[in-house]
């Protein structure tokens, strides 16, 4: 019996659930406080950034 791509990938799926279940918590929350730290510096730099000058257009003079 030959096995598949598909069922290897399930049996590595399986096998990863099994034997790391007690981790992949900890992997979630480390990846959650990274997400959040990336988005609040991406707000301070947004912040720190001085306003760029608009220039406006000029007025048309009415004859």
């Amino acid at each position: 019996m030959r096995l598949g791509w598909t069922e290897i990938i399930l049996i590595v799926i399986l096998v990863m659930i099994l034997f790391m279940s007690n981790k992949i918590p900890g992997m979630m929350r480390n990846l959650a406080d990274g997400i959040n730290v990336f988005k609040k510096e991406l707000k301070d730099t947004k912040k720190k950034e001085p306003k760029k000058p608009t220039k406006k257009a000029p007025a048309k003079k009415k004859k």
